[in-house]
């Protein structure tokens, strides 16, 4: 079992970036790049179901930013996002859940997916 999971959204930090984000998942949901985003969060905030059950997962889960992530792994740079991956306790990624598995799921399929690899 991994030392904790790290989620990466494939948006970037900031209130620029957020009020983009915001109109773009409200105006063309088709076409917003964030499926971590758009299952995870309503509007403005992290919708209570997804809060609920990353709290009740036996390891702890973290969240980082497109731009923060690839400040802190440089080395993945260029993997496709939004992602989740396995952190050992060396620090070590693993990827653990890709992009097309995010793109592919809703909130209850995510929440299942993280359930299923986690067992």
């Amino acid at each position: 079992m991994p030392q904790r999971l790290l989620f990466v959204y494939n948006a970037d930090t900031g209130l620029l970036a957020g009020l983009k984000d915001t109109f773009h998942k409200i105006l063309s949901p088709g076409t917003y790049p964030c499926a971590l985003c758009a299952v995870t969060y309503g509007a403005t905030r992290m919708r209570p179901q997804w809060r609920d059950f990353i709290k009740s997962l036996p390891v702890p889960v973290e969240f980082r930013h497109r731009d923060e992530f690839e400040r802190e792994h440089p080395q993945w740079r260029g993997h496709r996002l939004p992602a989740a991956f396995a952190v050992a306790e060396t620090g070590a990624l693993t990827p653990f859940i890709d992009a097309k598995e995010m793109a592919d799921a809703d909130l209850n399929d995510l929440m299942q997916l993280v359930r299923q690899k986690l067992a």
